[in-house]
């Protein structure tokens, strides 16, 4: 197969966890091809969106300047030309990105094969995708008005606020009902009741780890990896401290992946991150997911290798249709 990888910049990608790096890896030890294209290369010339595309290979060791890469030129491909495009641009999800799934979007018109899939990318935002499963979160309100967060905090005590288009656990909050900073947190959060940002109802299971659930094809991969926070801390998110342990599904957790991964594997969301707080989901990420390594490398459980089983069998179930 020739794949497509939509990636940050190779240098930027930290090889010890990145899980785009595992399935490229991956993906050349079975022989396939690789690609790799930034955001900014992709482009609509005479009506076909085209990818201005290096192959890539591995090194056996970095370099002296730390490259673990070979690169071939940049050459402009035609996206339907792979038989799968890999968006792994991890986010903001600001204005360019949004640009890059209507690209992607028209190059699977013209017979590419885009994971995921980038109108689902669009539509769902990774904080307010869990409001279309309701049964499996905590109490929850999506606002910009402060007058409603503090009646949420007043019926709940303890709260986490966070805004939409955050990650990695920036610029999350927990507020307790006596906090004396809530008024300011309010104005940062919501821009003087000009942006909408989530409350939910703090959820105590955080000290035993926040846990990403990663489904492949709609099937969950038998370990989640539990962000454990660092101590006094409230977020278990790796970039914010945390520490990644690997462990076995729960049975809520089994229940949440199999309740949800059918549906967004309909929806082409073949590569999914759950996030779940004690019995409760609280995120759906879908554009750039991680946690393969630590999972693999914890468990020996390849986890890569049941994503590129996935490639491989869509691949090959397209072809047929």
């Amino acid at each position: 197969m020739k794949l497509a990888f939509i990636i940050d910049q190779l240098d930027s990608i930290k090889t010890a966890k990145d899980s785009s790096f595992a399935m490229m890896r991956e993906a050349i030890a079975r022989n396939h091809q690789i690609y790799v294209l930034y955001q900014h290369d992709i482009a609509l010339i005479d009506n076909a969106v085209i990818g201005s595309c290096r192959s890539l290979t591995l090194t056996d060791t970095p370099d002296q300047a730390g490259h673990w890469y070979h690169t071939g030129d940049s050459l402009p491909v035609p996206l339907n030309q792979f038989d799968a495009v890999l968006m792994r641009k991890d986010p903001p999800f600001d204005l360019e990105y949004v640009y890059s799934t209507y690209l992607l979007e028209l190059a699977q018109t013209q017979g590419a094969f885009v994971i995921n899939n980038p109108r689902a990318i669009r539509d769902h935002n990774e904080k307010l995708a869990i409001a279309q499963f309701p049964q499996w979160i905590a109490p929850t309100l999506v606002t910009s008005q402060a007058h409603l967060i503090r009646e949420f905090l007043a019926q709940h005590q303890d709260i986490i606020l966070k805004p939409l288009d955050g990650m990695g656990g920036a610029s999350v909050f927990r507020v307790h009902s006596a906090d004396h900073n809530l008024s300011v947190i309010l104005e940062t959060l919501t821009h003087y009741g000009t942006r909408t940002i989530m409350a939910q109802r703090f959820i105590p299971e955080i000290a035993q780890g926040d846990k990403r659930i990663l489904l492949i094809g709609g099937k969950p991969a038998p370990y989640a990896l539990a962000r454990i926070p660092k101590p006094g801390e409230s977020r278990g998110n790796l970039a914010a401290g945390g520490t990644g342990r690997a462990q076995p599904l729960s049975a809520r957790d089994q229940t949440i992946a199999e309740s949800l991964g059918p549906e967004l594997a309909k929806r082409g969301l073949m590569l999914v991150g759950l996030d779940v707080i004690g019995d409760y989901l609280t995120e759906v990420n879908v554009t750039s997911p991680t946690g393969m390594q630590e999972i693999t490398q914890q468990t020996g459980f390849n986890v890569a290798g049941m994503m590129l089983d996935a490639v491989e069998a869509s691949t090959q179930s397209s072809k047929i249709k």
